[in-house]
């Protein structure tokens, strides 16, 4: 079956403005032209896209989910367009990575660089995302790449072990706790936390581990970037855990001091993924080569990979 863009768009102008007259006008169509657009599409799908009523139409549940691949659709149309537009300008292609915030702050931004000075003539888009944000724009390809924190939750990723990282403490200089090199986690529970947002795999992870102790995690201020908890933690509004090279970079910037946090669970490992498929493009190839180099003399299960995928797929008990 195949649909023209003009009946399409036509849709989401008459679901936008729940009128056929406002989306024909919406549209620069006439009513009847766009009635009838309408009416044979529907008679095609063998389905009602909109349900009829005095003060105007509204979409069925078919009609809400055509109008949800239509936005899908347009969203793609208008990035196939920019990208092609951009060969014209000397670009060679658009990379699309999605990275938690851990992973941008600590050690992304000297690959993209490296990347980008070896191939100047693709252009790099990077979002901000939470893990499971990550694995979400991968899997329904809003992003090419994503580099996140286990656990994996979409099966229709393949994962590489992309870096190790660490995670620490941040207290205020005065407190308590900063005469200790390292400190427990149960220890950090008397006190109020400074932390990322819901969904951060940090949050999430404290939050876990909190109740698996059976403690409360008294998280008192809530915010997006390192930046913003590194000065609130000066300011004494509670203690942190983020990446001990995020930690240690602040540790001179404001009265803060890092500490060693004395859990198992404090070494965590980034993967890099993307969507499963026979044959990757060819800048997604150069870019998982450049991160990832493949190592004819290296094991076939790396450390690295193995706790990966250990924490990514758990062995059920």
């Amino acid at each position: 079956m195949r649909f023209d863009l003009t009946t399409l768009n036509l849709v989401l102008a008459i679901a936008e403005t729940r009128s056929i007259t406002g989306g024909a006008e919406h549209e620069h169509l006439a009513l009847a032209a766009a009635s009838k657009r309408l009416s044979d599409l529907e008679a095609r799908l063998g389905v009602a896209l909109f349900e009829r009523r005095a003060r105007g139409v509204d979409p069925t549940e078919a009609g809400r989910a055509l109008v949800r691949h239509i936005r899908s659709l347009n969203a793609s149309l208008h990035a196939l367009e920019s990208e092609v537009v951009e060969f014209s300008r000397g670009i060679k292609g658009h990379l699309r990575i999605a990275a938690n915030a851990g992973a941008i702050a600590e050690c992304l931004p000297a690959d993209l660089a490296a990347f980008s000075q070896a191939h100047p003539g693709i252009r790099i888009s990077l979002e901000d995302l939470t893990s499971a944000e990550v694995q979400a724009a991968v899997a329904s390809g809003r992003a090419d790449i994503g580099i996140f924190v286990p656990p994996q939750h979409e099966s229709r990723l393949s994962c590489r072990a992309y870096r190790a990282g660490r995670l620490a403490v941040l207290v205020p200089r005065d407190h308590p706790l900063a005469r200790n090199e390292r400190v427990r986690f149960d220890q950090l529970l008397d006190f109020d936390i400074v932390g990322l947002h819901l969904g951060a795999a940090v949050h999430e992870q404290m939050r876990e581990r909190a109740q698996a102790l059976g403690r409360t995690l008294n998280v008192r201020v809530q915010v997006r970037g390192f930046d913003a908890i590194a000065q609130l933690v000066e300011a004494g509004l509670g203690v942190a855990v983020l990446p001990a090279v995020v930690a240690q970079r602040f540790a001179r910037i404001f009265a803060v001091q890092p500490l060693a946090l004395d859990e198992d669970w404090a070494e965590r490992a980034y993967l890099l993924a993307v969507r499963t498929q026979e044959v990757l493009p060819a800048v997604v190839q150069r870019f998982v080569e450049a991160l990832i180099p493949a190592d004819p003399a290296a094991p076939p299960d790396p450390p690295a990979a193995a706790a990966a995928a250990r924490q990514s797929h758990p062995r059920k008990r």
